[in-house]
């Protein structure tokens, strides 16, 4: 027996047929309950919170606010819970004037007043102040201390200067920070490039992995920096596939996350119980897999599912090819993930660090892409080009033999394996 899959691939779908016998998993998430009132949700988080008092009683009135919110590039529902919060502000006698909306960039591109909007709403954009943290714009930071791991921690002066400040953001898997969220909305989301590009060389630390916190160098480093100007409160989002609700977590900015971290790991995480040595794989079709920059973070999931030397059939478009410049002259400099892992490690910079994320993933498995990409392109990038996901499957078999076991991921970007091992 055979079965046809058809999956998302780019801005249409692809589809494919396997031999029942040979496919041994297919890993997808729980299925959860969206939030049925997610505007009653907020208000229960704000006013019951975890760990913390309720916002209106950390607030005075008077008070100057610094917010902290998403850009572009993530998903949190802003302009659901934004709000909200400013009304409670409002009402603790805080005026629209005393409150400043910090998006949250990192090392990204600033926002336009039209992407402002969008995230915070037409109303609170006109009403309230809006600053892009700029990472690169030295004279917006000021440098705070240094943490045990030599971070210099630098951050936005607007962040400094607020009487409270208020994390906010959604949760998910991250590849070497563990999970997003919690502390990331203050750093890096608005700390200076270098304590960004410090912080962020930890993640050639073994320990600096998806879906751990409790080890994980990158976010002890950021907690630890965090600490120097300690957040008043945090309001996180979980959401499903479908940027439904799921949960809404607030309070003290760790154990609050923390909560939220566990709720990702239910919906997202999946247990297996051995590794495979075929895993198919899709990012889930545009904009996920719009560039290799994009794509990576499914090439990490299905890692987790890949045996020792077996072979990881990706289905990304990547229309945009690699998406970075730094990435492209980083893989054509130094052609295998072994050079290319010295050369990030003698000089750590950000974009050559995709490079490493990326090609790290090849020493356990072989890659091949199935893509819109030129071949030579997919090649440069040290991934195997194929055209289909037969001819992909034909040269996994000369590799692994006619019957090796086929694991399928037709949510990549979401589903992060889990090998447990019977005792």
């Amino acid at each position: 027996m055979e079965t046809t899959y058809t999956w998302p691939y780019g801005r249409q779908e692809i589809s494919f047929t396997l031999p029942d016998e040979r496919v041994k998993n297919c890993l997808t998430m729980a299925q959860m309950q969206p939030l049925a009132d997610p505007i009653r949700a907020i208000r229960e988080a704000l006013l019951h919170p975890i760990d913390s008092a309720p916002l209106p009683e950390l607030i005075d009135a008077g008070d100057k606010v610094a917010i902290i919110v998403n850009d572009t590039t993530r998903i949190a529902h802003t302009d659901i819970f934004l709000p909200v919060i400013v009304e409670m502000l409002n009402e603790r006698g805080v005026a629209d004037e005393d409150i400043t909306i910090l998006f949250a960039l990192g090392m990204h591109r600033p926002m336009t007043d039209e992407e402002m909007i969008s995230q915070i709403t037409e109303d609170l954009f006109r009403r309230l102040r809006t600053v892009n943290a700029q990472a690169r714009h030295d004279a917006d930071y000021v440098n705070i201390g240094t943490t045990s791991y030599g971070t210099p921690v630098a951050f936005h002066k607007d962040a400094l200067a607020a009487d409270k400040l208020i994390l906010t953001g959604s949760v998910v898997h991250h590849f070497f920070a563990g999970f997003g969220g919690g502390r990331k909305a203050l750093f890096p989301g608005v700390a200076h490039r270098e304590t960004i590009r410090h912080n962020h060389s930890l993640m050639l630390d073994p320990h600096a992995v998806i879906g751990e916190i409790k080890t994980n160098p990158i976010y002890l480093d950021q907690v630890e920096g965090c600490e120097m100007h300690r957040p008043t409160f945090l309001l996180n989002t979980v959401l499903n596939e479908k940027k439904e609700f799921i949960g809404v977590f607030a309070g003290d900015y760790i154990t609050a996350h923390e909560k939220a971290c566990e709720l990702v790991d239910r919906m997202n995480g999946v247990e297996i119980p051995r590794e495979y040595p075929i895993v198919i794989v899709t990012c889930g079709g545009y904009p996920k897999d719009i560039n290799i920059y994009q794509s990576q973070k499914t090439m990490d999931n299905a890692v987790c599912a890949v045996q020792e030397g077996g072979v990881v059939i990706l289905l990304a478009a990547c229309p945009e090819g690699s998406g970075n410049s730094e990435f492209d002259a980083t893989v054509r400099a130094y052609p295998s993930p072994k050079k290319i892992e010295a050369y990030v490690r003698e000089d750590f910079q950000i974009g050559r660090h995709k490079a490493y994320a990326v090609t790290r993933l090849m020493k356990k498995a072989d890659f091949y892409l199935l893509s819109e990409m030129p071949d030579d392109a997919a090649r440069a990038a040290l991934f195997t080009p194929v055209h289909s996901v037969k001819e992909a499957l034909a040269l996994a078999e000369q590799k692994l033999g006619p019957n090796a076991d086929i694991c399928l991921m037709p949510q990549g970007s979401y589903t992060v394996p889990r090998l447990v091992k019977k005792a």
